[in-house]
């Protein structure tokens, strides 16, 4: 996971630089508060814990009142899995009754959110509050306990209020909802003409989150 992590160190460090001698960029640092979600499967179901999300983004307006972002955002967290019914007992394998957590002390894990993100604020830029929504995918590096560093495809809404000052400085409060889509195996069903058909079948996380976005604005 280092080496996602110093990819993305050099990237923010090369667009900042070229950013101070630009127009209409902010670097933005984000801090919120994420909460928990629960991941069915087949026989067995996860927790994503909520936690502290933290990143960096950089943002180019492209009009006064639209925005286009790179980000970086991650969480780290701790991912139990629970059995839905009883396993093992047999085979030299533990007994595990329904519900209990099958990663005991094996569950921390995170998520590293990369995303490119479009932002709509409505109102004159004059304003000193401006409300705000917006959209944005990429991909999401999970790093799981039990299956190591995976990457799969990611999405977020958000909407809150810019609150700019007299200063470069301005904060966004905002809430967010944030996806995770990963296959997690396959579903079998009959067909008369094919005989059995297997279908990937995929799971996904919806978290919910409260933040602020601390933005300086290089343009002033």
């Amino acid at each position: 996971m280092k080496k996602y992590h110093l990819v993305v160190a050099v990237f923010f460090f090369t667009l900042t630089m070229s950013a101070q001698s630009a127009q209409s960029f902010l670097l933005n640092v984000y801090g919120g508060y994420t909460f928990a979600d629960k991941v069915d499967f087949d026989s067995s179901y996860a927790r994503v814990e909520d936690g502290f999300e933290w990143g960096a983004g950089l943002e180019y307006f492209i009009m006064d009142n639209a925005s286009i972002e790179l980000k970086y955002n991650r969480l780290d967290t701790h991912m139990p899995l629970y059995t839905k019914v009883p396993v093992g007992g047999t085979g030299g394998i533990p007994s595990y009754p329904a519900g209990a957590q099958l990663n005991a002390g094996n569950d921390k894990g995170a998520m590293n959110y990369i995303l490119a993100d479009y932002t709509y604020y409505f109102g004159s830029s004059s304003q000193k509050a401006l409300p705000f929504l917006g959209a944005g995918a990429g991909v999401a590096i999970l790093e799981s306990p039990q299956s190591g560093n995976g990457t799969y495809f990611a999405w977020e809404i958000k909407a809150g209020v810019k609150v700019k000052t007299n200063s470069p400085l301005s904060i966004n409060l905002q809430a967010y909802l944030q996806s995770m889509s990963a296959a997690v195996g396959y579903d079998y069903y009959w067909d008369y003409y094919w005989g059995p058909i297997a279908v990937t079948d995929y799971a996904s996380t919806f978290q919910f989150g409260l933040g602020a976005v601390l933005s300086y604005d290089f343009s002033k």
